[in-house]
């Protein structure tokens, strides 16, 4: 394991070398740097989840920003191209993130959710930050494809972030019911119900 992360840290990093030392990019909506750092941290937050360096909470925080820079790519490219300010602004945003990123996973306390005898297992909910998680991966795939604009996107963040508010209210007070769980679980189910009907429909209808 302790290999395979240190191998990820360095493909991470030499992505990341390239975005630096690459000269401009002729203007274009083609950008496979910035979508491949886009990927590698990705991937290196998941690897931060599986390994404890980064709790679900903090994973979610990430992810955000990492949506919210695949959205702004997004418009720079709706009219058909990303000048190269707006493409160095990607380069920036991405660079910080990444290093945000790396920061979590040289942390030296890892935690493991739902470990058993851990204080405060009353109020762990690994199995609903896995399904968070999974969402939001979903709708950065959509995002991504096309088959999610920018607009609908936000709408569905808006929603992640109300159930997230959800869960942190019921966390408040170190237990989480088994009626919240049910009421925490119905929701991401929702959610997760729209963001697939949005994903086959607009696949239908020719986006992406």
């Amino acid at each position: 394991m302790k290999s395979k992360l240190f191998t990820a840290s360095l493909v991470t990093s030499a992505l990341f070398a390239g975005l630096g030392v690459a000269p401009a990019m002729a203007q274009g909506t083609n950008t496979p740097r910035i979508d491949q750092a886009q990927q590698a941290i990705s991937t290196r937050i998941q690897q931060g989840m599986a390994s404890g360096h980064i709790t679900p909470s903090e994973a979610q925080v990430l992810i955000r920003r990492e949506r919210d820079i695949q959205m702004r790519e997004n418009q720079y490219k709706a009219n058909g191209s990303a000048n190269p300010q707006e493409r160095q602004q990607l380069r920036a945003d991405l660079s910080a993130l990444n290093a945000d990123v790396e920061r979590m996973m040289a942390n030296r306390d890892v935690v493991r959710p739902g470990y058993a005898g851990n204080p405060g297992d009353a109020a762990n909910t690994p199995g609903i930050d896995n399904r968070e998680y999974q969402i939001g991966q979903r709708i950065d795939e959509g995002v991504r494809s096309g088959r999610i604009t920018p607009r609908e996107a936000r709408r569905l963040e808006r929603r992640e972030r109300e159930i997230a508010r959800h869960e942190a209210f019921f966390k408040s007070d170190g237990v989480v019911t088994r009626q919240e769980r049910r009421q925490l679980r119905d929701e991401l189910d929702a959610l997760r119900g729209d963001v697939e009907r949005m994903m086959h429909n607009n696949e239908r209808n020719g986006r992406g």
